[in-house]
């Protein structure tokens, strides 16, 4: 393989997305006929996007089900996402991504409940194996059976392979125990549409991972924040060349993109006045010609509106005066050195109470909105109204969930699809609340 056609800089990367076809206007059969009964011409459609090798018409913009909105004891808030999921599916979204794990459980299950009120010809279900709770061929097995009970469905279209990103794990699983001939096989009896993997390792792994099987589709994560820092731009040309249709996942990096730093959106803002912010990281992805699905994890009304309208049949691939805005805005927020957590939860919970992605939240809330304390750079005055805002935020978290609380076992990077140093952030965060006291 010629590897300098994946040496890509973001800039490059994003002049490609000029040739990025325009969304697929509605299909005739599946969700347009049945939706079109209760919406006014006026109103959105999502475009749709035609899966290669097949008669599929997804829409550009899904579902993702792992951040729905949430009551104070962390269920799912049904009423209010039930109303989101209406919303969209009304507005033409026929994707819903979910897994054995969000929602500690219980999303595969509400996913059942949603999606059933709905013709089933009518969307497309994925889901996941997860392979770190395989322990044998006889648990994959139960694992799928459940997830169909769950689901309330007889067929999965789409089919995922979990977080791959060890290769002792994958082989492991998915060749000693049996798993993967298991899923081909229950692919062949029509309970599985279309088969592949999501994707969190190195880009060895990636190559070898892509010679296992003939995938029909692989889900990676992109962003314009990720396109260079974790060589997504190499993962996507891979799977260009290999004619394999691409599903993208952390489009807006858990929300990380949606809000940056006053000085990075100012820059968008000058180019898009009525744009939000996150509407930029969604048209970074969609624009790219080789993306089928573009999955959100809504968690908010407003979420999918916007999504909405940022990715129907009216959408357009960024231009060259955006392109430029969206590398300078970038650049200005790498500045100021976020955490990347995405608040996946996939570390949690914590054997020692940690609430992980709250810390790591609280710090990149301060980050984006500019309330990071720094002694030596501001004003007294400044420093203290900053230092006050972040200590509240941070003692609002309750006392044993804190970062300091952390024992650095490191047991939690092992779940993190991002690759953090987990302990490292926690000891850093403990020993900066320690400096501001």
């Amino acid at each position: 393989m010629d590897t300098k056609k994946n040496q890509l800089s973001r800039r490059e990367a994003l002049k490609l997305f000029g040739t990025g076809i325009v969304g697929v206007a509605m299909a005739t059969t599946g969700i347009g006929s049945i939706a079109a009964r209760n919406i006014k011409q006026d109103e959105p459609r999502v475009a749709r996007r035609k899966q290669k090798g097949s008669s599929n018409m997804p829409s550009l913009l899904g579902f993702g089900m792992m951040r729905f909105p949430t009551r104070s004891d962390k269920s799912i808030d049904e009423e209010l996402t039930l109303s989101m999921i209406d919303y969209a599916y009304k507005h033409g979204v026929n994707y819903f991504d979910t897994a054995f794990n969000y929602h500690g459980g219980t999303s595969e299950i509400f996913a059942g409940k949603a999606l059933k009120r709905y013709p089933r010809e009518s969307f497309y279900l994925a889901t996941k194996m997860p392979g770190w709770l395989v322990t044998s061929l006889d648990k994959a097995k139960e694992i799928f059976e459940t997830q169909l009970e769950r689901c309330q469905v007889d067929y999965f279209d789409y089919y995922l392979l979990h977080s791959i990103s060890r290769e002792a794990d994958y082989l492991r699983v998915y060749e000693e125990y049996g798993t993967l001939e298991y899923l081909i096989e229950e692919k062949k009896a029509g309970h599985i549409r279309n088969l592949g993997f999501s994707f969190h390792g190195s880009n060895e792994l990636f190559d070898k991972m892509l010679e296992k099987y003939d995938w029909d589709f692989v889900q990676i994560q992109i962003n314009y924040y990720d396109w260079d820092q974790i060589d997504a731009k190499y993962l996507y040309h891979r799977l260009e060349e290999k004619g394999i249709p691409c599903i993208v996942m952390e489009p807006i990096r858990g929300g990380m993109l949606a809000k940056l730093t006053p000085d990075a959106e100012a820059v968008l803002k000058e180019v898009n006045p009525d744009k939000s912010v996150a509407s930029w990281a969604l048209r970074y992805v969609a624009s790219l010609p080789g993306v089928l699905t573009v999955l959100s994890g809504m968690s908010a009304m407003e979420h999918v509106v916007d999504n909405v309208n940022t990715l129907s049949t009216e959408f357009e691939p960024l231009n060259d005066k955006e392109r430029v805005a969206l590398d300078k805005a970038l650049n200005i927020f790498l500045k100021t050195r976020p955490i990347r957590c995405t608040a996946c939860k996939y570390c949690m919970p914590c054997k020692f109470g940690v609430d992980i992605p709250a810390n790591f939240m609280h710090y990149n809330k301060c980050v984006n909105e500019s309330n990071i304390p720094e002694r030596d750079s501001q004003t007294p005055e400044e420093f203290e109204r900053r230092k006050k805002i972040f200590l509240e935020g941070y003692y609002a978290i309750p006392e044993e969930e804190r970062a300091d609380k952390c024992r650095l076992c490191g047991r939690c990077e092992r779940s993190c699809p991002q690759r953090l140093k987990i302990a490292d952030e926690m000891y850093r965060i403990t020993e900066f609340v320690k400096s501001l006291q």
